[in-house]
């Protein structure tokens, strides 16, 4: 069933019954964080990371407890950009705005080193007009990267989809990973693969390898560099 995951006015609905506490999509910061080590290194001086889709997330405030120093977060509902604005109100290194991904023209183009999206573009995919509206965010992703810069996207989508999708009309240089999903109240468990190591891929998206990586129960993680 189509939902209306692309519309303001479902995600300020969901955020007025949910004004108290935190959720993150998939993962939380702590169990990514040595994937952003490796391609968004802390010692490069004023990275800049956007983070769309941020919801009330506390991922970006691991980020900034992490040493990283310039998050900007964008949301399309204004009652979680506001709740959200008022709790880091404090906090320097991070910014929190009213935005929808599709259409991010208040950025100049290569302003970003990398951009993070924890299920956005999944939610974007189970919503009306889903491929219409995928295309122009990813549009909008390559547009405000810099050369170089990485696209991070953790999703449920299986690379003989994502990476279709990803490739349809962009020349990103791709490398997958993955992460055991994890139910509430689990920390960790024993990984299927390490998470900094890519995973071999065939060109269709098939997996190079048999065994424990056919039939995972993971997150994909595509890192797409802009070339």
């Amino acid at each position: 069933m189509t939902q209306a995951y692309g519309e303001a006015w479902y995600w300020d609905k969901r955020y007025e019954k949910e004004s108290t506490g935190t959720f993150d999509w998939y993962q939380k910061y702590e169990s990514l964080a040595p994937l952003l080590h490796l391609y968004v290194p802390q010692t490069t001086a004023h990275r800049r990371i956007l983070v769309v889709g941020c919801g009330n997330s506390s991922f970006s405030e691991g980020m900034s407890n992490d040493d990283y120093t310039n998050i900007v977060n964008i949301d399309i509902s204004s009652v979680v950009i506001e709740a959200m604005q008022k709790k880091y109100s404090d906090s320097p290194h991070l910014k929190y705005i009213e935005m929808d991904v599709t259409h991010m023209k208040a950025f100049e183009d290569g302003s970003f080193d990398a951009v993070i999206d924890k299920g956005t573009l999944d939610s974007l995919l189970c919503g009306h007009n889903s491929k219409t509206n995928a295309a122009k965010m990813l549009d909008e992703v390559e547009r405000v990267l810099k050369k170089g810069g990485v696209y991070i996207l953790i999703t449920y989508g299986i690379p003989a989809y994502r990476l279709r999708l990803l490739r349809e009309s962009h020349s990103w240089a791709i490398k997958l990973h993955v992460i055991d999903k994890l139910l509430p109240g689990e920390c960790s468990k024993h990984e299927t693969w390490e998470l900094t190591c890519p995973i071999p891929l065939n060109s269709d998206g098939s997996f190079r390898e048999s065994g424990p990586l056919e039939n995972m129960d993971v997150h994909y993680i595509y890192v797409c560099t802009k070339v």
